[in-house]
């Protein structure tokens, strides 16, 4: 076999795996999901400008219920007036139709997209769809970069999702770690309270990865369960008190518990020996005495140790200070 059809064949098996490779639409999922995360992003800035523009020809421009789009092209039509803001030219009404028929054309393929996401995450995914929403299973398979990968990650994994950089900055850092990433999106954890989203979002992270494993291996629809399972742990979660405490509370709790915890060490230390193992017998009695005696050397001797070190202390600085009168006078002698 010659070198040039080894490189034809080479090419047709690279070309082959290559299209087995993208053959699933799951990769066509990723790239709407990520397209329309970049025009959203690109159609709110370009609509707050467009709105800041219709400000100066119509001022009640924030009054108003049209959309700026729709406003700009009233605008530029001469089809309504405003009396407080600037006439519009004959040039500018062209150039301001211009930029409104772009944000127009930006919503409708927001639209398109939104619906193309919407029913190819069904096909796809149908157990994560019906758990979180269409646009959150396609944002967290485009975070995974495939349906197989994102299928056999752990619950946790699929908990932080989204939050890569809060995580290494945690790990980098000592920075508070992340309990969420693009899950935070769904309502039942953005609406709860603080400190019961990581609950909720551990729990949907978990029912999460049950139903992708259905949804990449078995093909089966077990949502309806899930959901079912998730529902009651989310009002069980709900219905918890709030078990946070002031700083003034939890640290008059920990100071009555470090008295009640001291009481009841002296009251065990302070309890005789011999009240609690009577005998007649000499060797009772010699055994009595001596644990007697090395109960009495366990806290004494723990506060003579510990008197014996403030005396110390005492005295080192003491002499600290003598040492320095001492070369005081002796440099005033010199001089």
């Amino acid at each position: 076999m010659d070198k040039e059809e080894l490189r034809r064949q080479m090419i047709e098996k690279a070309k082959k795996e290559i299209h087995e490779a993208y053959a699933s639409e799951e990769y066509a999922l990723i790239q709407a999901i990520n397209a329309s995360i970049d025009l959203t992003r690109s159609y709110n800035l370009l609509n707050e400008r467009l709105s800041e523009w219709n400000g100066l020809y119509f001022p009640e421009a924030k009054a108003n219920t049209l959309k700026a789009a729709e406003l700009a092209v009233s605008i530029a039509s001469n089809s309504i007036e405003s009396n407080t803001g600037r006439k519009i030219s004959s040039e500018e009404s062209q150039v301001l139709m211009a930029y409104a028929a772009l944000v127009k054309g930006m919503q409708e393929a927001i639209n398109s997209l939104d619906s193309y996401i919407a029913n190819a995450a069904k096909r796809i995914m149908p157990n994560a769809t019906y758990l979180t929403d269409p646009k959150i299973a396609s944002e967290l398979l485009s975070k995974a970069g495939s349906l197989k990968r994102l299928a056999t990650m752990p619950a946790s994994t699929i908990q932080l999702l989204g939050a890569e950089k809060a995580l290494f900055k945690h790990i980098k850092f000592g920075s508070k770690p992340p309990k969420y990433g693009v899950l935070y999106k769904l309502a039942d954890i953005s609406s709860a309270e603080k400190w019961q989203r990581g609950r909720i979002a551990r729990a949907y992270a978990s029912k999460l990865a049950i139903a992708l494993h259905a949804d990449y291996f078995s093909k089966n629809f077990i949502a309806g369960k899930l959901k079912e399972q998730l529902d009651a742990i989310i009002a069980n979660v709900k219905q918890m008190q709030h078990e946070h405490k002031s700083p003034e509370l939890s640290m008059h709790g920990s100071k009555q518990h470090m008295q009640q915890g001291s009481s009841n060490a002296s009251n065990a230390n302070a309890a005789p020996y011999e009240k609690r193992h009577s005998g007649n017998n000499a060797n009772t009695e010699q055994m009595g005495s001596f644990a007697n005696h090395g109960n009495e050397r366990g806290p004494s001797n723990a506060m003579h140790k510990k008197a014996h070190g403030s005396a110390n202390a005492n005295s080192n600085t003491q002499h600290f200070w003598e040492r320095k009168m001492k070369k005081g006078r002796h440099m005033h002698r010199k001089a």
